[in-house]
């Protein structure tokens, strides 16, 4: 049966040693259909972003690339602008058949902290081919804060997947048409388009943009930070903002999404050719994201922006992603949002939980 693996199947492949770590994989790992990460205590400075390449192993890469050894087991500042790698307490063993993809968990995009998934013989990031069997790395770069990190922490999310199971679109407006999967006339063109929200229905807060000289954020500490301290709030009444050119931005989508519990969903660029930006996302959408029976009434997805070389006007209403619907092997033990501490569920523009 094909599908995205469910988090009753997760804990399976655990149960069956495909899935390991050092200190064993906790309960608490385990998402309703992908399993949080954890750091390893080392970390490594290295020159460059690098894959490892067809026959190499990233420890070959690192004694290539890398520059010196931190250890993470006290508390360690990755500094911003700076690439690490991270080996992680999980390994794989995938069986036949059974493939991965890995994202940024959603607090990690949101502090504009790129963390990508790595692997021996690899030639993408965050992929994870059929049958792997080997160690998982993580790529950090911090691109806004410097960022304290301990072992454990978890930054990144895997998830599994049996065969296709993506959804074309006529299986999306079927779909849309039994359980809305927006609160407004659904765009479905290679997912489900969905835009950027400049004119709010109550007041003239439609974004932030991070500062570009702060202090250091400790991962660790939930609901701590002010805001104002490391965000600029951007008010516009004009229905649109222009973009400089380096700067990130936290915006959020016009829609209000719903993943019903037979689903999940990732997050992708809309088009490479839609404007001087990019739009960079913490991609998973669990089962029950948004959705009435995981008490969620809908919630609107939160855009992490980066302007490249040229300013740009971004409009209201302007198309800038898309989501991408997979169907699940089976509906997970616990959605999300229900019974679970999530962070987002319902949720509308948002920093990340570490700040008040």
């Amino acid at each position: 049966m094909t599908g995205v693996l469910a988090s009753q199947h997760i804990s399976d492949l655990i149960a069956q040693g495909a899935l390991t770590g050092n200190p064993e994989i906790i309960e608490a790992q385990i998402q309703p259909a992908s399993l949080d990460l954890r750091l390893g205590h080392k970390a490594y400075r290295v020159r460059a972003s690098f894959l490892a390449g067809q026959n190499r192993k990233v420890s070959d890469r690192l004694e290539e690339f890398g520059m010196h050894e931190i250890d993470l087991s006290a508390g360690a500042v990755l500094e911003k602008g700076a690439v690490y790698v991270v080996p992680l307490m999980e390994s794989l063993a995938l069986p036949a058949g059974i493939q991965a993809v890995a994202n940024a968990k959603s607090s990690t995009g949101r502090l504009d902290l790129l963390t990508r998934l790595i692997t021996d013989q690899g030639t993408e990031f965050d992929r994870i081919p059929d049958g792997y069997t080997g160690p998982l790395y993580a790529e950090i770069c911090p691109r806004s804060f410097s960022v304290l990190v301990r072992p454990g922490m978890r930054l990144n999310q895997i998830r599994f997947r049996k065969g296709q199971a993506v959804l074309d679109d006529a299986t999306l407006r079927a779909v849309h048409a039994e359980t809305p999967l927006v609160d407004s006339e659904a765009v479905i063109d290679g997912g489900l388009g969905f835009s950027v929200d400049l004119e709010p229905a109550e007041g003239t807060l439609v974004g932030y943009r991070a500062k570009p000289h702060t202090g250091v954020i400790d991962l660790d500490r939930i609901g701590h930070y002010d805001p104002l301290e490391f965000w600029e709030e951007l008010h516009s009444t004009s229905g649109h903002l222009i973009l400089d050119p380096g700067a990130f931005y936290i915006l959020v989508s016009r829609e209000a999404v719903h993943i019903p519990p037979a689903y999940a969903a990732e997050m992708a660029p809309y088009i490479a050719m839609v404007g001087e930006f990019r739009v960079h996302y913490a991609g998973f959408f669990d089962p029950g994201f948004g959705h009435d029976a995981a008490g969620g009434q809908g919630a609107r997805g939160v855009l992490e922006v980066r302007c490249h070389e040229a300013p740009f006007v971004l409009e209201h209403g302007q198309i800038v992603g898309r989501l991408v619907y997979e169907r699940m092997q089976a509906q997970p033990d616990v959605l999300y949002g229900a019974g679970l501490q999530s962070n987002y569920q319902g949720q509308g523009l948002k920093l990340s939980k570490h700040f008040k």
